[in-house]
């Protein structure tokens, strides 16, 4: 039987589009195509689209493959990343790739990458339900305008007494996010295959709270002691639940793990290196380029 494909693309950007062009006809003599619009962005699928593909292939930048990796982990289809965006860390594919790699890929068993998702709960003061969520790269409670310091209460494993973060925020990175924000925010780069949850501070008032990694079956806990009126729980730069004094933010791994399938060219220290620069010494007159 022939393998099934669903392709979804950014068309809202001219190279997804081009690039989309260019994926379909290398894909056509390997599976029969079904097109979605990364624009169509219900957190959902519908059961008959679902149940209709095989794997998926995404063509955009980062943002739309960690869209659409939130909307399809439940599925427990495996998903081709094709970039079309300015970095393309988190796509494993460019065309070329995935030109030489097609018969691979669309086989019967291609390589898979396993990543971890982040699955958010948010109750309220009066102990209401108020919203969840999935992160692939990070869960953030930023303080907000009008950007005075926020203080919250942080707890792993049931920890009763918590410790207390006062600054502009916390960051719950999985190892995929670990070189995004918490990145930037000094946090540690983690190896997706280290089954991990990385907790960076963000402008703590503290010289003592450093970043750490807790394991991944750990369950995390926050509660918001003060606001501000912009304070808010952030799911992959793309989704804002508002936040509030005496409000709790509880994390855990999600069951399911995002399934990517591999670029057999691909290391992740290479990619690392290259497209993060990763170690990069100063530019010293005495060594070459």
């Amino acid at each position: 039987m022939p393998r099934r494909a669903l392709l979804i693309a950014n068309h809202s950007r001219h190279e997804a589009t081009r690039v989309a062009d260019i994926v379909r006809s290398i894909v056509a003599p390997h599976a029969a195509i079904t097109e979605l619009d990364a624009r169509d962005d219900g957190a959902h699928l519908e059961h008959d689209v679902a149940v209709s593909f095989d794997l998926a292939i995404v063509v955009g930048g980062d943002g739309t493959l960690i869209a659409q990796a939130r909307r399809l982990v439940d599925h427990g289809k495996p998903i081709v990343g094709v970039n079309a965006g300015r970095l393309g860390f988190l796509a494993e594919f460019d065309v070329d790739d995935l030109a030489v790699h097609a018969a691979l890929v669309f086989g019967a068993a291609p390589p898979l990458r396993k990543r971890m998702l982040l699955s958010l709960d948010v109750v309220r003061h009066d102990g209401s339900h108020a919203a969840a969520g999935l992160a692939i790269n990070d869960a953030v409670i930023a303080a907000g305008a009008p950007h005075r310091m926020i203080e919250l209460l942080l707890s792993v494993d049931a920890d009763e007494e918590g410790v207390e973060i006062t600054g502009d925020g916390v960051i719950l990175a999985t190892p995929t996010g670990s070189t995004a924000y918490s990145a930037s925010a000094g946090g540690p780069i983690v190896h997706p295959d280290v089954a991990g949850i990385s907790i960076t501070p963000i402008c703590a008032h503290s010289l003592a709270f450093r970043p750490v990694v807790v394991g991944a079956h750990e369950k995390i806990s926050i509660t918001v002691r003060r606001a501000n009126e912009g304070t808010s729980l952030v799911l992959d730069g793309q989704r804002i639940i508002p936040m509030q004094a005496g409000d709790t933010v509880r994390a855990r791994r999600h069951d399911k793990d995002a399934q990517f399938v591999a670029n057999p060219s691909n290391r992740y220290w290479e990619t690392l290196r290259e497209k993060m620069r990763w170690a990069a010494p100063p530019s010293y007159r005495d060594r070459g380029p």
